[in-house]
């Protein structure tokens, strides 16, 4: 499970640092940052992480736009998407599963446990 990239995509610096010190610490993955879609698309193109947590509701571009963009580029098509959202009622996680997300974790999280989350999601468990 090391060796890992995860690239967190939100607008909240708060949600940056909390979620890559869980991250780090827990698992030693390299996590990237960035503070908004357009910023996000373009670290995932330069450096394609293992896979993105994205956040649902951004100004200028939002998550889903976000994720409509990173699946119709051959580069970023294949990244792991986990919607890291407060837009958790059952319609919104249909949505995003619907656009083909592989998870979606509530804010707020508990750092010590979003690692397992992500793995679980993913498949890296096993």
């Amino acid at each position: 499970m090391a060796n890992k990239c995860i690239l967190i995509i939100d607008d909240e610096t708060d949600i940056h640092t909390v979620a890559q010190i869980g991250l780090t610490l827990e698992t030693g993955w390299t996590v990237l940052t960035a503070s908004s879609g357009i910023e996000g698309v373009e670290i995932a193109h330069k450096q394609h992480p293992d896979a993105i947590l994205l956040d649902a509701m951004m100004p200028q571009q939002g998550g889903t736009e976000t994720l409509e963009i990173l699946q119709s580029s051959p580069e970023t098509k294949d990244i792991p998407v986990i919607f890291f959202t407060a837009k958790t009622q059952a319609t919104h996680r249909r949505e995003f599963y619907r656009l083909g997300a592989k998870g979606v974790i509530s804010k707020p999280f508990d750092p010590t446990t979003l690692a397992s989350q992500v793995s679980g999601f993913l498949g890296w468990n096993e």
